[in-house]
């Protein structure tokens, strides 16, 4: 979390949350009350002060203000850059710990690094070929990942995010 936001906190205790505003779809876009999030500083900050509360809501810590953020698929959206590595919305790398991995009823592939729950966007998803076994798996990142069949419902309550928050 930016430093700024961290003396803004302190300075300004108790300002109410916000609800409804902010949203991150399933290819790691920020929607901002229904306008897809352009601007390159403005994503970073949104990433660099990104969090989860114990309840399983994620938010963007704006200053001394909480924004709740709606998610379209997974707290993470994991890209595969052209140089086979893995990296989420915020720009954080993965694949550097070790990975577990799921698919689910529409194919989306799941993957679970140190506590943190992702989607990996399908157009990196069409760049992988999933071996047809049982369970699927792939390599991915340098690591042989297994893809066994889930609902992503489950994967949600199993990992405790919560995609829609309310006050």
């Amino acid at each position: 979390m930016d430093d700024q936001v961290k003396r803004a906190l302190q300075r300004w205790p108790g300002v109410p949350a916000v609800y409804g505003w902010l949203r991150l779809d399933a290819r790691g876009d920020w929607w901002l009350d229904n306008t897809r999030v352009r601007h390159p500083g403005l994503r970073d900050f949104i990433g660099r002060n990104y969090a989860a509360a114990a309840d399983g809501c994620h938010y963007f810590q704006n200053g001394p203000q909480r924004v709740y953020i709606e998610l379209d698929a997974a707290p993470y959206v994991l890209h595969l850059t052209t140089a086979g590595e893995l990296h989420d919305h915020t720009g954080l790398r993965w694949g550097q710990h070790p990975l577990q991995g799921w698919r689910d009823e529409a194919g989306q592939v799941w993957l679970l690094e140190q506590g943190r729950l992702a989607i990996l966007d399908d157009r990196s998803l069409a760049q992988l070929d999933i071996l047809d076994t049982e369970p699927p798996q792939l390599t991915l990142a340098g690591q042989h990942v297994l893809l066994p069949l889930v609902a992503s419902r489950e994967l949600l309550q199993q990992f405790n995010v919560n995609p829609l928050p309310t006050p």
